[in-house]
């Protein structure tokens, strides 16, 4: 069981690294109203309407996962903070809206409306997933009672405060969570558009580019920094001799140190991040490898962030107000039979991630060009 749970608990990880890593259509989003030109805006609308699918896609999986294997969590957070994830899937719903209907005849609001949404799906979209994360190390204000489901008044398992995750919006720490993922979301969207995008103005265009990567991945790097020490020097949760769950000081930043694998592998994705931000702004050559280093480094990093929120006896949502409510992986998981089966299922993978590679590949290369879209059909 235990290791059902550990294995479920790493398909979460790498499932929350993957979502964060395509956070670069949010990110490339933002840039939308600095275009220079309106080719320059429909090639960068183009080549991310190619990719926003999987996006939002692996969003819905990242929730299912949930729902499958740490049911109490998903029931917990996501019915119990329901204003901060509801606001989470309106951004998104604008997304697809916005891609769907922002060049289709009839369109009786203009295409500025819709890259309007798309701008707010960038900037809110990113902020308020990072205020959710947040979360799972900073704890909110709930209280977990499994008799309350037997309540024909308010049968529910997890009791919120009146806000309802609101609050969570206005949290400093979540907010520089959020703000960092928002800067390292634009980050990644120049890199695939310095790397997917054939704009006539070539020139202007690279120059551009490597300004943007060097002033939004400074801005990164510095609130990454911020948020890792105010992560290591916080407290975090986890049950005691007695099994009451308590404070500890500097818990995650000793679940680095005690689990030194996912430290190293840590420490290894930071640095792939560093190099794809400093080759890209140093090498015009590197321009086609830069993203898949960023992406990469972003998987690693962020799959570890979840492994030490969640590993070592800690809690991955601990309760501020009422701590022996916090979430475990062993105190919210779901049965044995429901693990092993779902453990089976996801040996399908390999195959769902060789189908992916195969179409991202043939809707990115070669680079998009307006050559491509005064011939296509289809254009967003």
């Amino acid at each position: 069981m235990e290791t059902l749970q550990i294995y479920w608990w790493f398909v979460i990880s790498l499932l929350g690294g993957l979502l964060v890593a395509l956070l670069f259509v949010q990110g490339g989003q933002t840039f939308l109203f600095s275009c220079q030109t309106e080719e320059r805006k429909s090639l960068f609308v183009n080549v991310l309407g190619r990719k926003w699918e999987l996006t939002f896609t692996t969003l819905v999986t990242f929730g299912g996962a949930f729902f499958a294997s740490f049911p109490l969590y998903y029931s917990t957070s996501f019915g119990g903070a329901y204003w901060l994830w509801m606001l989470i899937l309106f951004s998104f719903i604008l997304q697809a809206v916005s891609y769907e209907f922002r060049t289709k005849p009839g369109n009786i609001f203009g295409t500025k409306t819709y890259d309007v949404f798309l701008f707010v799906n960038g900037c809110v979209g990113c902020v308020l997933l990072g205020c959710a994360v947040a979360m799972q190390f900073f704890g909110a204000d709930f209280e977990v009672s499994r008799q309350s489901i037997l309540d024909p008044g308010s049968p529910v398992i997890s009791v919120w405060n009146k806000a309802h995750g609101f609050e969570e919006i206005f949290s400093l720490r979540g907010l520089l969570l959020g703000l960092t993922v928002l800067f390292l979301a634009r980050t990644a969207g120049v890199m695939f558009f310095y790397q997917n995008v054939n704009d006539p103005r070539r020139n202007d265009f690279l120059k551009r580019a490597k300004a943007r990567i060097l002033i939004n991945g400074v801005i990164f790097v510095v609130l990454f920094l911020a948020f890792v020490a105010v992560l290591f020097l916080a407290d975090g949760y986890a049950p005691d001799a007695d099994g009451h769950i308590r404070p500890v000081a500097n818990k995650y930043f000793w679940n680095l140190i005690d689990l030194w694998w996912i430290g190293a592998a840590f420490v290894l994705g930071v640095l792939m991040v560093l190099y794809a931000i400093v080759r890209c702004v140093m090498s015009t050559d590197f321009r086609n490898q830069g993203f898949w280093w960023m992406s990469a480094g972003v998987v690693i990093v962020v799959t570890c962030l979840f492994c030490i929120s969640g590993y070592n006896n800690t809690a991955y949502l601990p309760s501020v107000t009422h701590p022996d409510s916090s979430l475990t992986i062993a105190n919210s998981s779901s049965t044995e039979f429901t693990l092993r089966v779902m453990a089976w299922v996801t040996c399908l993978l390999p195959v769902v991630i060789g189908y992916i590679a195969y179409v991202w590949h043939k809707l990115t290369c070669p680079a998009i060009s307006a050559k491509e879209l005064a011939e296509s059909d289809h254009n967003y």
